[in-house]
């Protein structure tokens, strides 16, 4: 089962994680608890809009622009589960920015494990 806070704890820990800044820092601006902010971005909790506004703010980044990128992996994921009809583990990859442009991330399929047998 994917997840929607996981997705968004990912990217928002992303972004932060490109700024250079801490948990501290974006907690303190967006005026929320680093705990609470720890466990948005760690996926066990759900961030109410108006967190996510506020986190988004302290970031200094559209909120338009996370949930395009959280919309993107989540679409990613449901392609990689649906084709072996089980969820698929994914990591984040950043792909390299076109002239002028920003970086982009997404997901790839993890190579799946092998199954040992025994003789």
């Amino acid at each position: 089962m994917i997840l929607l806070r996981r997705l968004l704890g990912d990217v928002l820990r992303r972004q932060r994680q490109r700024q250079g800044r801490t948990l501290r820092e974006v907690s303190a601006a967006a005026r929320v608890s680093l705990g609470y902010l720890s466990e948005v971005e760690r996926g066990q909790k759900e961030a109410s809009s108006e967190l996510l506004s506020a986190i988004c703010d302290a970031l200094d980044v559209r909120m338009s622009e996370v949930m395009r990128e959280v919309s993107d992996e989540l679409a990613l994921a449901e392609l990689a589960s649906g084709e072996s009809g089980r969820p698929v583990l994914v990591e984040p990859v950043t792909v390299p920015a076109p002239p002028g442009g920003d970086r982009v991330s997404a997901l790839m399929p993890k190579a799946p494990a092998m199954d040992v047998v025994a003789a």
